[in-house]
């Protein structure tokens, strides 16, 4: 018996969510019905984290414990050949017998894309919240500086356990900007439930000129009641979570 840690890849758009849910698709369903074909007894896989409904990944990562009597290479390509269409194993390696997906991470990273386009691209808005007018990129770039550090985020999400601390650090948080695309990219320590999508809403609210950017930097902790929102899910990606033998799970 041996621990496998898989890195997964996932369009979520038919999913709903990570978390197996009953009869309803999820993710973790699928690649545990999977795994029970490739011999797997136990009940239940660990993961990162949870993501939501219509959210998507490429560096999700996954553990499990299972007898397999091949290589890893052989595993890999058979996961892959009973997983649906819209999940991918991207990489299988063993791991110690306590390693824990989710509370032996250090970081995670996401990436959120934004459309700015006045007509509808069903290609490009699968994976993208459209807007359908144009944004200051210099507020952007300004508000994505004030969620840097250490905060707490209580305003922005909630914690998975109640009670449990809302402070975070937040190490990377910067949008990139390629013609009609935006990107915004956010790695921290752990994130609360929501956090991410709020924080791109609130940017994107300031950025529309809707809340002033002054505003927003100066009272960024204390939240914004009056705008209160959050971004779509199906432009939210995982792409990595760092541990400390980092074993490069991130599919940018």
């Amino acid at each position: 018996m041996a621990r496998y840690q898989v890195t997964l890849s996932y369009d979520g758009t038919e999913f709903k969510g990570y978390q197996r849910q009953g009869i309803k698709r999820t993710v973790q369903g699928c690649v545990e019905d999977s795994l029970r074909k490739l011999g797997w007894t136990a009940t239940s896989i660990i993961s990162a984290g949870r993501t939501d409904t219509g959210v998507h990944a490429s560096g999700q990562v996954i553990a499990f414990d299972m007898e397999w009597n091949h290589t890893i290479e052989e595993m890999l390509s058979a996961l892959n050949a009973y997983l649906p269409a819209d999940i991918s194993a991207r990489q299988v390696c063993t791991a110690a017998s306590d390693f824990h997906p989710r509370f032996d991470a250090r970081a995670r990273e996401y990436r959120y894309r934004v459309l700015v386009e006045p007509t509808r691209d069903p290609l490009k808005e699968r994976f993208a919240w459209r807007l359908d007018q144009p944004v200051d990129h210099s507020v952007l770039e300004r508000s994505a500086k004030a969620i840097l550090g250490e905060h707490d985020f209580s305003a922005y999400g909630t914690p998975p356990r109640a009670g449990s601390s809302t402070i975070r650090c937040v190490t990377r948080s910067e949008w990139q900007m390629d013609g009609n695309v935006l990107r915004y990219f956010i790695c921290g320590n752990a994130f609360l439930y929501h956090m991410v999508r709020r924080l791109v809403f609130v940017q994107v609210e300031a950025a529309s000129g809707r809340i002033d950017i002054n505003r927003l930097v100066e009272q960024f902790e204390n939240g914004f009641s009056d705008h209160h929102g959050i971004a779509h899910a199906r432009g939210l990606e995982l792409i990595k979570v760092t541990y400390e033998r980092d074993t490069g799970n991130s599919q940018n």
